[in-house]
């Protein structure tokens, strides 16, 4: 009986080191054949049940060995949960990194010029990001200036994990525009005729929708610099569109320079009530440092660049030649 009783506890444990022995070179070069690039580890999840997942997707034969080498080995199999790039790893390396956390790094950018409904649009797409976002902000989201979020979110690539929520995004985009933006207005030149940080974002953002050559920045920053000393409108095509909305097409129409809305720089003075767009550190820095010139007008050469003048005749000579295409 007792040798019975030694030979029945001392075979399941001769099995164990066997395996245990050997598993090790197995979990090393049996590769996960994983259908997608990502595999989502919930919270409280076990390795017992991930492995199951991966054997009813095929990425592996059995999970038998991986569960015996585990009962070996626990405190190397507990998970912490996120979003992995498990795919093309072999068994132990997957199991490795999912218990360091070692998780999938995601990106969101917002590119200069972009308008916040873009970026809503584009948040809803991302990949593995909790799209947490109100219709209107709110009371306990983000407070945007004015209560307004356009041009606050810092143009840049963010990056996340898995399951982040959106909302935190933003976050860190309106902080930095923030920060960016108190350091801009602290180095406004001398005799600029914006009355607050604010008013400069709001400028900021006409020049970032305007400059084709990031190098015509703080020209056309010194166009509407000049016209708003002089009382003059700054009549600049941009704000229309914003202003248009869902109802513009592709072109303006001389109905729209006519049609009043707050946005609409040819019927309003000074500048609109917010920014249109999402402007660049370089945009916000020309808004408050402009070149020193004379010109008052300025047309698109149609190659991104633009011919400045300093006066109506040659402001309309201009426009025949690069517009109109009358030489």
């Amino acid at each position: 009986m007792i040798r019975f009783l030694l030979w029945a506890v001392s075979v399941p444990v001769l099995i164990i080191l066997y395996y245990g022995y050997n598993l090790q070179g197995l979990m090393r070069s049996e590769t996960l054949d994983l259908p997608e690039q990502y595999t989502q580890v919930s919270q409280g999840e076990t390795f017992h049940s991930l492995c199951a997942k991966w054997q009813s997707q095929q990425a592996l034969e059995s999970c038998f060995p991986y569960k015996l080498y585990s009962k070996l080995q626990p405190q190397k199999f507990t998970l912490k949960a996120g979003v992995y790039e498990l795919r093309g790893l072999t068994v132990l390396t997957a199991i490795e990194k999912v218990h360091r956390g070692d998780k999938a790094d995601f990106t969101f950018t917002i590119i200069e010029g972009d308008t916040y409904k873009t970026i809503i649009e584009n948040l809803k797409k991302s990949a593995f990001l909790i799209f947490d976002i109100p219709d209107e902000p709110s009371e306990g989201f983000i407070q945007f200036g004015n209560g307004h979020p356009e041009g606050w979110l810092y143009p840049d690539t963010y990056h996340y994990e898995g399951l982040t929520d959106a909302s935190a995004l933003l976050q860190r985009a309106h902080t930095k525009m923030q920060s960016v933006l108190s350091e801009a207005w602290e180095k406004r030149g001398d005799n600029v005729p914006l009355k607050s940080d604010y008013e400069a974002l709001i400028l900021a953002s006409i020049i970032e929708k305007e400059s084709g050559q990031a190098a015509e920045r703080d020209i056309i920053s010194s166009v509407f610099h000049n016209r708003l000393n002089k009382g003059m409108r700054l009549q600049t095509d941009p704000t229309v569109i914003y202003g248009l909305g869902e109802r513009f097409r592709g072109d303006i129409k001389k109905s729209h320079l006519r049609e009043y809305t707050p946005y609409n720089t040819y019927r309003i003075d000074r500048l609109p009530p917010t920014p249109i767009a999402m402007p660049s550190k370089d945009a916000l820095f020309a808004a408050v440092q402009p070149a020193n010139t004379d010109f008052l007008y300025f047309v698109s050469k149609g190659n991104g660049a633009h011919y400045f003048s300093k006066s109506l005749k040659e402001h309309n000579r201009a426009v025949r030649k690069y517009i109109l295409n009358e030489q």
